[in-house]
């Protein structure tokens, strides 16, 4: 089984552990006292719910690593704010598209 899931191990102030979790599956997450301990024991627990839903022919969600994405996406914004965002890129002689995509790289 292909694991090219996404881990992130934080620090969990309310539980006095470090937090193992995982973006493709929200709803769980794995506590203990080491930041290794916490990315086995996700990792370990993402295997066993993939276990579970390959016995029970769900589909499990694709890794985000592993999707295609577009580069493209719609943002809805007040209308002061991109006619705002139109004169600035006027004015620094840049489309808007241009403008957006480096204010969101920074």
């Amino acid at each position: 089984m292909t694991d090219h899931y996404t881990y992130r191990v934080t620090w969990s102030p309310e539980d006095g552990e470090y937090a193992g979790l995982c973006a493709e599956f929200p709803s769980l997450s794995w506590l203990a006292a080491t930041a290794e301990e916490a990315f086995s024991g996700i990792r370990a627990l993402v295997h066993e719910v993939l276990a579970d839903m390959h016995a029970n022919a769900e589909t499990p969600p694709a890794p985000l690593a592993d999707r295609a994405y577009s580069g493209k996406f719609l943002v809805r914004v007040p209308p002061e704010t991109h006619r705002a965002l139109v004169l600035q890129a006027a004015e620094e002689g840049v489309s808007l598209n241009r403008l957006v995509s480096a204010r969101l790289a920074d």
